[in-house]
Parts: C-alpha cells; sequence; structure tokens
C-alpha cells in the first residue's frame, strides 16, 4: 500500500478518537477493513487502472445507501442493508474513494438542524453548544473535523449548504438530476439533490464531477444540455437583494454579509440589487403548501406505523403532509411555474445572485426549544433552489465581526453549475476548476481574442478559457483588412510558422451557432497545435487570403496589432498556392 495513503486512513481513524464525537457516526466501518479496501485499490492503479479518486476519504449521509452498510435513515427501525451502492457512490468508489463510514442526519433528511435523530444532536465541530447544521449534519462535521475530505449528502431543502455556511465549507448543489438520487431514501423525490461537502473547492468539484451523467436507474437523471455554459464572465455582474429582503437575518449576519458584498468590487465583480420577494414567496411552497405531500408520499405511511425511534417533530411534519389536497397541489404547480419566470427574468442580465446561506446559527438549546420556527427562519434563501430548478455553490463569505464563519451561495439558473463554481472561485480567491468536460476545443488567433473587438462572442456563448497556445509550424497569418480588423490562418506545409493564439472550449450548439454567424470570408476548420492535437479554428475564404497582407513574421495578431501604424505596413506576400484550413 501507498503510505500516504495508508497514513492518511490511520491518521482519519485517529482523528476520530481524538475529537470523540460519537454522534457523528451512524455506521463506521472497521479500521481494518478500509486498510485492507486502499490495498485492493493499490493493486488496480499497480495494474494500471486510472483512480482519481484513489485514497480519498469519504463520510456519506445515512439516507444514501452503501453496498454492505446498513441505511437507516436516522431511524432504527427503518434499517435495511443494501446490495449495491447509490450511483453517486458507486461512481465515486469506483474511481478510488474510500467511504468510512455512514453519518447522522435529521431523521428522513426533514430538517436543516441536526438535532433530529436518536443517535444525537450533531454539534458543530468548532463549538459543541451550537448545531451543526442539517439534515447533513454528520458529513459536514466529519469534513469540518478533519476526519474525511468529502461529505456527501442530500440537499432538498438547504440540507447540504446549511451545514456547510456553519463549518465554513464549500457546499456544491447541482442541478436537480445531474447527480442520479438512485439509492437515495427520498424526501421529496422530486426535489432531492445529492450533495457535496468539501475544505475546498477543488475537492467540492472533483467529486461532484465524477458523480454527474445521467443513469438508467434514475427516472429523474439529467444530461448537461448541448448549449451548457462552461464559463462565467470574466468581468461578472452579480444581483445581490435589497436590504428589505435581508431582514430575517441576525444582526451579525446582516453584517457580515454587507462585508461581503462591500468586498465584491475587489474581488473583480459588479453588482445591482433586485427584489427578490418572489423567490422568498416560494420558498414557502416547500414547507408551507401542498408540495409538502412528497415527504408523506415518501415515508408517511412507514410513521404511522409509529416506530419507536421516530422523531416526533419529524413524524409531526410528515404526518401534516398526508392532509394537502390534489387540486392545492397543482395551485402550488402553477404558483411554481410562475415562480421560475420570475426567477428567470430577475437573473436574465447577471451572472449569478449571491445570497447569505441562512439568518444565524443557533444553539442547541434554542433549537430543542424552538424546533419548528428556528428551522423555518434558516431555510430562508434555501428553500426555493430546488423548487425553482436551480443550481447553488456555497462558500464562506467574510466572518462575523467575532469571527464566527459565515456562509453565501452562489445561485445561478439551472445547468449554470460551472458558472456557480466560478462565481465561487473569484470570491474566494482561488483558480476555478472544471466541473464539465463537454465541450468542443477552439482556437482563437485573431479578433476574438481577449480584449479585442467581438471577442465578446466567446464570453456570451459561456466559452470557457484553456490557455494560450500556438499552432504547429505549418500556418501563416494574413490581414484581411476588414472592419473590425481580422486575420485569416492559412496552412501552409513547411512554409509557415507558429501562430499565437487562445484556447477555448465551448458547447456544441453554442459552437453551432458561433458559426452560423461568422461573416464572410471567415469560416471554421480544424487546426494543428504545437503539440500535434488538432483543434477547431478559424479559416478563411481562399480569394481573401490572396488579397491580403502576410504578417507570420509578427508571429500573432496581439503582437502585430500591437506595433505602431507605420510599421504595420508590409509588403504583401502572394499567399496564393496556400491551401486554406
Amino acid at each position: 500500500m501507498r503510505p500516504e495513503v495508508r497514513e492518511r486512513v490511520l491518521q482519519a481513524y485517529k482523528r476520530i478518537a481524538e475529537v470523540d464525537r460519537p454522534e457523528v457516526w451512524i455506521t463506521l466501518r472497521d479500521e481494518d477493513e478500509v486498510l485492507a479496501e486502499a490495498v485492493t485499490i493499490d493493486e488496480a492503479i499497480a495494474a494500471g487502472a486510472e483512480l482519481p479518486l484513489a485514497g480519498t476519504l469519504v463520510a456519506v449521509k445515512d439516507n444514501i445507501d452503501v453496498a454492505g452498510l446498513p441505511t437507516t435513515a436516522a431511524c432504527p427501525e427503518f434499517a435495511y442493508t443494501p446490495e449495491v451502492s447509490a450511483a453517486a457512490v458507486e461512481r465515486l468508489t469506483s474511481r478510488g474513494a474510500l467511504v468510512l463510514g455512514k453519518t447522522n442526519l435529521d431523521q428522513f433528511a426533514t430538517g436543516l438542524v441536526g438535532t433530529r435523530s436518536p443517535y444525537g444532536a450533531v454539534r458543530c465541530a468548532w463549538d459543541p453548544t451550537l448545531i451543526a447544521g442539517g439534515s447533513s449534519s454528520g458529513s459536514a462535521a466529519a469534513v469540518a473535523l478533519g476526519i474525511v475530505d468529502i461529505g456527501i449528502g442530500t440537499d432538498t431543502a438547504g440540507s447540504g449548504r446549511v451545514p456547510a455556511a456553519f463549518h465554513g465549507l464549500v457546499g456544491i448543489k447541482s442541478t436537480l438530476g445531474i447527480v442520479p438520487t438512485s439509492g437515495v431514501v427520498p424526501a421529496c423525490a422530486d426535489y432531492d439533490c445529492v450533495t457535496v461537502l468539501a475544505q475546498d473547492l477543488d475537492s467540492a468539484t472533483a467529486a461532484m464531477k465524477v458523480m454527474s451523467g445521467p443513469a438508467v436507474t434514475d427516472p429523474r437523471s439529467r444530461s448537461w444540455p448541448s448549449d451548457v455554459r462552461l464559463a462565467a464572465a470574466p468581468q461578472p455582474r452579480l444581483a445581490v437583494p435589497r436590504a428589505g429582503d435581508l431582514a430575517s437575518l441576525s444582526p451579525a449576519y446582516r453584517r457580515a454579509f454587507a462585508d461581503t458584498v462591500a468586498g465584491l468590487a475587489d474581488k473583480g465583480f459588479t453588482h445591482v440589487e433586485v427584489d427578490i420577494a418572489a423567490l422568498l414567496d416560494a420558498a414557502t411552497l416547500l414547507y408551507d403548501g401542498a408540495i409538502v405531500a412528497q415527504r408523506y408520499s415518501a415515508v408517511g405511511p412507514f410513521l404511522d406505523s409509529a416506530p419507536a425511534g421516530a422523531d416526533p417533530t419529524v413524524a409531526a411534519i410528515v404526518g401534516a403532509a398526508a392532509e394537502p389536497s390534489a387540486h392545492r397541489y397543482v395551485d402550488d404547480l402553477d404558483a411554481l411555474a410562475r415562480a421560475k419566470t420570475a426567477a428567470r427574468e430577475l437573473l436574465c442580465d447577471t451572472d449569478g445572485l449571491l445570497l447569505p446561506t441562512t439568518t444565524e446559527h443557533p444553539t442547541i438549546a434554542a433549537v430543542q426549544s424552538d424546533p419548528i420556527g428556528i428551522n423555518r427562519r434558516l431555510g430562508t434563501f434555501t428553500n426555493f433552489c430546488n423548487l425553482l430548478d436551480m443550481a447553488a455553490v456555497a462558500v464562506p463569505g467574510a466572518a462575523t465581526a467575532d469571527g464566527a464563519p459565515f456562509g453565501v451561495m452562489f445561485v445561478v439558473p439551472a445547468f449554470e453549475d460551472q458558472v456557480a463554481i466560478d462565481l465561487a472561485a473569484r470570491l474566494i480567491g482561488t483558480s476555478s476548476p472544471a466541473l464539465i468536460d463537454d465541450g468542443i476545443e477552439v482556437l482563437a488567433v485573431g479578433a476574438h481574442l481577449r480584449g479585442f473587438p467581438v471577442h465578446r462572442q466567446l464570453i456570451d456563448r459561456g466559452a470557457r478559457f484553456s490557455g494560450e497556445v500556438t499552432t504547429s509550424a505549418d500556418y501563416r497569418l494574413v490581414d484581411l483588412h476588414t472592419t473590425p480588423p481580422k486575420p485569416g490562418l492559412v496552412r501552409r506545409s513547411g512554409g509557415g510558422a507558429p501562430i499565437a493564439g487562445e484556447l477555448y472550449r465551448m458547447s456544441a450548439a453554442a459552437l453551432g451557432t458561433f458559426l452560423a454567424e461568422l461573416p464572410a470570408p471567415m469560416g471554421l476548420g480544424p487546426v494543428e497545435l504545437s503539440d500535434g492535437r488538432w483543434v477547431t479554428g478559424f479559416c478563411c475564404a481562399h480569394d481573401a487570403a490572396e488579397r491580403g497582407t502576410d504578417i507570420t513574421e509578427y508571429g500573432g495578431w496581439r503582437a502585430y496589432q500591437g506595433l505602431p501604424p507605420s510599421a504595420a505596413t508590409r509588403t504583401a506576400r502572394n499567399p496564393s498556392t496556400v491551401p486554406m484550413t
């Protein structure tokens, strides 16, 4: 076994003993069993297997199946032992991740507090008098305590994002269906998400990337669409709520959010205040409307049998969910459809919506005194996301005045998950990892380069900058003397030079619209890079190249444009024998 993997496993179990937080776990695997599994992973790597998550330690919320381990959903009488893992877990372990065990939660994933469990209230990692947040409480605490690298949870109303905020973690809640929910005990089947928690954005994104993709076992699973945006704008514009929409924030959290917004400009953001009342109204439908009937459909009949381990608050919430009538459910679906339209209009001129993740960080004692009221407040800004088919990435914002963690989240329309990750990376000051591998590589060598007139066409299509590159030495660059100025790239085997450019990745549909709008004499075709790869790049009509001025000696359009105008006048070389790409 690789020493670093063995040491990581040993350190995890040592840490479990040190922190003495038994309420974090419902089922913890034997240390020797995990070490033996690590040996198997090492053997697979030695045999040539590609396991990008090899040695990554994972805690799995106990409403998500792990083959051979009981699934309880925090209710002992509900327990069963699955023969296969949930699709999300199987994807992680098949790439080398090691599951340490199953973590505690608000029973049946009903709550944002982490206290509604017969296995004990999960305490905040940095202050045991405070709640850990729920319902993915154990998974968040296991990450925050330094036991595991990744915590896997679920998020229907904010259950992955709220505990992330309380612990200064990253929490990614993807677009509905991007991560299959097969093998997950449903809370509200149409609005459930598998979520990931981690100390950093890279780790969280790597896990989410592995878990993403449709599965035949989940009829609600979805693929990335052909026009998916692969990047946020280089100078992002955010929507932020009006002061009146923040009335539910505690004073400490209100100041922390104000400090976060005040620092946006320094991080390259612009922002505009918007009215989010329609979103906040939609959020109430998850529990106060007929949509809550989905919770009864999931586990109501079981709880009607009055199992001894049922949490009274959970049982009351689910039991009451049997009451709404069918016509009320239809009315609420209509209200959600209207709210989705309002959300699209609200964000149409921005890259995303910045919100506080939650309202306050209560003590365990306070939640026990007011289990419904506090829980309701905690979901003020999270409840609407899944109802309106939106994605969100939760990250730390500015700390409170006394230095406690404060969390914010970037909320975006469905399938703009990568945009939210880019925004989050900018806020926390780190490079942005790629979530989505889909797309086509496109080489820009002229007017579409950064800082040039039509670069906006790439930005508007969500193209992702991959880096600066050069072509092979078989190309020449020609000034086409157009308005705005642009060059043409032409191929001449053995008679050219490397030409500098920028590589982008864009969705197939975006590339199609891009090609359709290219003006004459421009086109797209295969271009060879200096490393031997072939990508899609700009070319031009043969007769246009003949009329142009050869500027190959400058090595690229940027260098050519940077010269004084008088120096840019060169004797035209006749490229009439140069074949077009």
